[in-house]
């Protein structure tokens, strides 16, 4: 406490009449600039022109002004999660052609302007995670040809226009996991050749085309899993010769479709929470392809009498005496 009389230095009763100080005030001449600071409700201004990241994150921030990333011509990273922004000017990229990197996750996004990206063909990432999305436009992806990873998981997507991904032709890096795509259209990931990793997750998927993976041979990875498949398309995985991760666990999947054994490494396969029919055929395909099973233990066989509660893998692995072939007969299934 101040002894009576005390006379306060005059710089400190100016810095008193100015209040507290902007939330995450900008450096001159810095070339990244950070704010997690919650109250903050305006997008900053007086960035230099040096920027070339900025992650404006955690914050109250609910508009962008058209003209909020003008004179940064630098900016090559944009992070803005974990915002409260539910609208964006179309105009808001404009001004940043050498976009990089563009991060929105966890917002509260349903749409976004048809001519957003008319200008980022340099962009290489975007990540729409977590917002409320419904559907997808196809114009937003024309101006993309470098466009290397998208997510857009967790959002609210019912369905994919055929074709809409056909501009992301460099595209690596597809994540449509827990929206609600019931199934897929013929054609959905035509124009993805690129693509190696596709996550599909938690969909409630039921049904699957024939041809859905041919339009992306090179696909390496594969997340089925938590959807509601029953049935897998004859050959479906034919196309996929560079598979080596394949998840197909907690589906109702009773039988089994898998690539042709490509020469390397054995697939990784996650087959568990299924009611598979260890049947003849189920058993002989894994002898033949040799997967590496993932949850041995939760992959256990539903059917037939004899096998049920056992896991899927001892049951192949020791060999069923009545698939052995008897001349053209195979013994049929228990019913």
């Amino acid at each position: 406490m101040m002894p009576p009389g005390r006379i306060l230095p005059p710089l400190l009763l100016a810095l008193l009449a100015l209040g507290p100080a902007a939330p995450c005030s900008p450096r001159p001449n810095a070339t990244r600039f950070v704010c997690t600071e919650p109250t903050l409700s305006t997008f900053p201004t007086g960035l230099p022109p040096t920027t070339v990241a900025i992650s404006v994150e955690f914050t109250a921030l609910a508009t962008l002004l058209p003209t909020a990333l003008a004179g940064l011509p630098r900016l090559r990273e944009l992070h803005l999660s974990s915002n409260r922004l539910a609208v964006l000017p179309e105009a808001v990229l404009r001004p940043v052609p050498t976009l990089r990197v563009l991060d929105l996750t966890e917002n509260l996004l349903a749409d976004l302007p048809a001519g957003l990206f008319a200008g980022t063909d340099h962009l290489q990432h975007l990540v729409l995670r977590g917002n409320r999305l419904r559907a997808l436009r196809p114009a937003w992806f024309r101006h993309l040809p470098r466009l290397q990873w998208l997510d857009v998981a967790a959002n609210t997507l019912a369905e994919l226009p055929p074709g809409v991904f056909l501009p992301l032709r460099s595209l690596r890096s597809l994540d449509l996991s827990r929206n609600r795509l019931a199934s897929l259209p013929p054609g959905a990931l035509a124009g993805l050749r690129a693509l190696q990793r596709l996550d599909l997750e938690g969909n409630g998927l039921g049904t699957l085309p024939p041809a859905a993976f041919a339009p992306a041979p090179a696909l390496r990875l594969l997340f089925l899993q938590d959807n509601a498949l029953q049935v897998l398309p004859a050959g479906i995985f034919v196309p996929l010769r560079h598979l080596r991760v394949l998840d197909l666990a907690r589906n109702r999947l009773r039988a089994l479709e898998l690539p042709p054994r490509p020469p390397g490494p054995a697939l990784d396969l996650d087959i568990s929470g299924n009611p598979w029919a260890c049947e003849c055929p189920l058993l002989a395909l894994l002898r033949r392809v040799a997967p590496r099973l993932s949850a041995a233990r939760d992959t256990l066989c539903a059917t037939p009498p004899r096998h049920q509660g056992q896991e899927v893998a001892a049951v192949s692995q020791a060999g069923d005496t009545g698939c052995e072939p008897r001349g053209d007969r195979q013994r049929p299934p228990d019913h």
